[in-house]
């Protein structure tokens, strides 16, 4: 068994996201249980750790919180194919085929930028739950002014906000977050930076991530709510977290690219677990 540290959409240590990366061999990957991978998550306590083992051509690949099993993790996949070619278990010119619970996801090297095909996820619009707005907004944000947009994409509420200074200001009430929402909640605005065309946050408390650093798999709904918006398919986002980082996004025929940078922090050498 290999075990990685990555940081996910940073150019250089300690920013971006970091993701746990475990790498099994097929004997390893079939007597690992659903508890065992759980368990080593939150050993991690990272927002997430991949799981991967080869299936012939393929790679089996999930994503654990410290908490739960999720579907969908963008930071976690960009680690992971990222080690694969680093660790040189895959030619770096190679592509990438991951089975998942969200069905087959793809990942390419392109100059330094991996670049993962994701299904998009674009918000439709609704109205937030009783208590979201409340909760999300409990220790700064938009104070009395109501959100631009609010809507539902497949795993999380999405409320868009007028500036960005609005987005940094958010102190959630993650207590009462987690009650009111599922996955968790992207919060998004315009950037104020030339040099992106918006910037975002994800809280996901009910998963055990409190604010997620870089959150790849949101921009699967950021980027159509935003190509609606600005009427283009190509963007480049900043999520807005303490630790930040950068995405490049384009928007194409139902699926979003997603693409980031990725560096290993370490390795570790775990004894017979």
């Amino acid at each position: 068994m290999k075990l990685y540290q990555v940081d996910s959409f940073a150019d250089r240590p300690f920013k971006g996201n970091p993701a746990g990366v475990c790498v099994l061999s097929g004997e390893e990957a079939a007597r690992a249980a659903d508890q065992w991978m759980q368990d080593l998550a939150m050993e991690m306590n990272l927002s997430e750790t991949a799981f991967l083992f080869k299936e012939k051509e393929t790679y089996s690949l999930r994503w654990f919180t410290p908490a739960v099993e999720v579907d969908l993790c963008g930071h976690a996949t960009l680690a992971s194919a990222h080690i694969l070619w680093s660790e040189k278990f895959e030619p770096e010119d190679s592509e990438l085929i991951f089975n998942t619970r969200s069905g087959r996801l793809g990942a390419a090297n392109r100059a330094g930028w991996i670049t993962l095909d994701f299904p998009s996820d674009g918000p439709v619009e609704a109205d937030p739950p009783e208590g979201l707005l409340d909760a999300l907004f409990a220790g700064g944000g938009t104070g009395s002014a109501a959100p631009v947009y609010s809507g539902k994409t497949k795993f999380d509420w999405f409320v868009c906000v007028a500036t960005e200074e609005e987005v940094r200001r958010v102190r959630p009430n993650f207590e009462a977050l987690a009650e009111v929402t599922g996955r968790g909640v992207v919060i998004t605005a315009p950037s104020s930076d030339s040099a992106y065309d918006f910037v975002s946050r994800f809280f996901a408390p009910a998963a055990g991530i409190p604010e997620d650093p870089v959150t790849g798999s949101a921009h699967c709904c950021l980027g159509p709510y935003w190509q609606a918006r600005l009427k283009k398919n190509e963007f480049t986002a900043y999520q807005a977290s303490p630790r930040g980082g950068v995405v490049k996004v384009e928007v194409r025929d139902r699926r979003t690219r997603i693409s980031g940078k990725a560096l290993t922090i370490f390795e570790l050498s775990p004894r017979d677990i």
